[in-house]
């Protein structure tokens, strides 16, 4: 359940004596909002279930009434499944239901019964009208009051929920507990999980097995429906090197990898006690897939000579059986920790732009009427990675879509910004004011609402640097997207950009290495070059900086940015003619530029240093002044 959701029909907590608990209107209904009083209070041990309906605020956005419509119908079917396993309906809110359960077998057999059920009534319908529901089940203590439920076992069914796939199920370590071995279900281990508003980690557990709607196919031939956003599976390696001692390196190295692919926020990611059950058996990418429900599946080995260490890895679309990346990664073994470190930090840089391109090539697959917001987002980026005045025009439109279905989605709105800067670098446009206007407030919302989204703070903060000059702000978010994520190469490139601004040019040049360390391959290879090109000029390297400047242009050659740099570099040391040759090739792209042009667009983009430079290479170059 997304957190908007959960704000919207937020559970009450529990409090330290039953006197203080008030219920929450979302619960309670429409009115005053009663209070418990002691003696009115009866205490039971009840198996909550919790669900709601996967992207339901996208489908109403698609279609109020159908929605609507096609909800009435499948909750028909829920509640009377219900109401024959015993259970009763205390709350309903939208297109969510809390129902309690005298017996967690009772409660899980529904759970079952009702994905079953709504599988075989999306057989029948039409993509446009199919529903998936998401289900949690707990058993606790609750107090009861009337009609009305409270206390922690219904926020923890609640935020179960949210952790549950589209058609599945997920419980709690005492629902596991009370079912044992009394139903054909199986539990597939999900660690334990750390939720909003409970103090200790909850024990999860995805339920599996043959009468489990995970077994039904959904998707691509999977058993279990594959999430909203793309999922992957980190396997065990193999132990190549025959000496045992390497297990423990191996799957420490397979752990660091498993965590540092969690830390991005765009991808779900099956927890290490699920991977290691394949542990030391030889496996079928996509039997995993099915029983996991992934569409990604990252497999490698270990193979140790010596003192020396090489680790190969793979990535399988296994929807296709496509091997989307593949590599080798060698290293030293004195110090074994550093190195899973160092080793993780390079495979995860490696495959996430791989894992990107693929979505994209995914989602440009699909039909336009079945695109949702995040299709629109990866077809955006499609876009903006063709890089020319008219694609990122269609990228901007598609993102506006994408908002217009999700106005939280704070990546969508961060791209707003990042396609605005780009404009601006190109002389794409012009810019208005409001354009303007609009990128950097889009850029500051998504800083707001994307708290927890790396590639949203990271956009974010670049538009806020160059457009506001608010580069204190800029650096907090950057810095948030890195803790968030340590492996994000882009956000390595945006800190090496706020660094440039603040003429913190070794600070910029270091930031950009490890931003092209991390991924040595990445759709935007151009910018890094470009970069470094920039950060020599403002280091006064302009020998380096014409070097990194032909390696940028070599690849784009309409990069402005590179171009500019080039031209001022050549200035400063004499070459002129190099230097004019350069300016007219960057009139074509920019014409009318004039030194009053370029000094209205940039000063309050960089320190005066910065920019003295900048202008002064324009100047000696022979930029018309007005």
């Amino acid at each position: 359940m997304s957190e908007s959701k959960m704000a919207h029909r937020r559970l009450p907590e529990q409090a330290e004596r039953p006197s203080d608990l008030e219920g929450d209107r979302s619960i309670l209904g429409v009115g005053e909002v009663p209070r418990l009083e002691a003696r009115t209070v009866e205490r039971k041990l009840a198996a909550i279930f919790a669900a709601d309906v996967e992207g339901y605020s996208r489908l109403m956005g698609r279609d109020e009434v159908g929605t609507l419509r096609t909800l009435n119908q499948y909750r028909a079917i829920i509640d009377l499944l219900i109401a024959s396993h015993r259970g009763r309906i205390f709350n309903t809110a939208g297109d969510s239901l809390v129902a309690d359960f005298a017996s967690a077998v009772d409660a899980v057999e529904c759970a079952v019964a009702v994905q079953e059920a709504i599988a075989k009534e999306n057989a029948d319908r039409s993509a446009g009208e199919q529903m998936r529901f998401r289900i949690g089940i707990h058993v606790g203590d609750i107090m009861v009051q009337g009609d009305n439920l409270f206390g922690d076992a219904v926020n923890i069914a609640a935020r179960l929920e949210a952790l549950a796939e589209p058609g599945g199920i997920c419980v709690s370590g005492s629902v596991r507990d009370h079912i044992g071995t009394k139903l054909p279900v199986g539990f597939t281990d999900l660690g334990e999980q750390r939720v909003k508003n409970i103090a200790q980690p909850i024990k999860a557990y995805r339920i599996t097995g043959a009468t489990s709607p995970i077994d039904t196919p959904l998707v691509g031939g999977s058993s279990l429906a594959l999430p909203d956003k793309p999922s992957i599976a980190v396997l065990p390696f193999q132990n190549m090197s025959g000496d045992p001692e390497q297990e423990y390196f191996a799957d420490g190295m397979v752990e660091e990898i498993i965590t540092a692919l969690s830390r991005i926020r765009w991808l779900f990611v099956i927890a290490r006690n699920s991977s290691f059950t394949y542990k030391g058996r030889a496996v079928d990418v996509r039997e995993v897939a099915r029983e996991l429900g992934v569409r990604y599946v990252l497999e490698g080995s270990v193979r140790k000579a010596g003192n020396r260490v090489r680790i190969t890895g793979q990535l399988i679309d296994t929807t296709t059986g496509a091997h989307i990346w593949g590599d080798r990664f060698d290293g030293a073994l004195d110090d074994i920790f550093e190195l899973q470190d160092q080793l993780a930090s390079s495979v995860i840089g490696a495959i996430e732009p791989k894992l990107r391109q693929s979505e994209i090539e995914r989602a440009a697959r699909k039909p336009t009427d079945r695109l949702d917001a995040y299709d629109l987002y990866l077809r955006a980026l499609a876009q903006f990675h063709r890089y020319t005045e008219e694609c990122l025009r269609q990228a901007l439109g598609l993102l506006k879509r994408a908002l217009v279905l999700d106005p939280s989605y704070a990546a969508a709105a961060a791209l707003i910004g990042w396609c605005r800067t780009f404009q601006r670098l190109q002389g794409w446009g012009p810019l208005s004011d409001e354009e303007v206007t609009e990128g950097v407030r889009l850029a500051r919302q998504a800083i707001e609402v994307g708290k927890d989204d790396p590639d949203a703070l990271w956009m974010s903060a670049n538009a806020v640097s160059f457009f506001a000059g608010d580069h204190e702000t800029a650096a907090d978010a950057v810095n948030r997207a890195l803790t968030l994520n340590s492996n994000s190469a882009h956000g390595w490139l945006v800190r090496a950009f706020v660094s440039y601004r603040q003429n913190q040019a070794d600070n910029a040049i270091e930031s950009l290495q490890r931003a092209m360390r991390l991924s040595p391959l990445d759709p935007l290879g151009w910018v890094f070059t470009g970069g470094l090109a920039a950060y020599h000029v403002i280091a006064g390297r302009y020998e380096e900086a014409i070097e990194w400047a032909d390696r940028s242009l070599r690849e784009l050659p309409r990069y402005e940015s590179a171009l500019r740099n080039r031209v001022v570099a050549c200035a400063h040391i004499g070459r002129l003619k190099e230097a004019r040759e350069g300016l007219l090739q960057l009139l074509e792209l920019q014409p009318g530029l004039t030194i009053a042009r370029y000094d209205a667009t940039y000063r309050s983009v960089f320190s005066p240093q910065i920019h003295e430079i900048y202008v002064d290479g324009l100047r000696k170059a022979g930029l018309p002044e007005g």
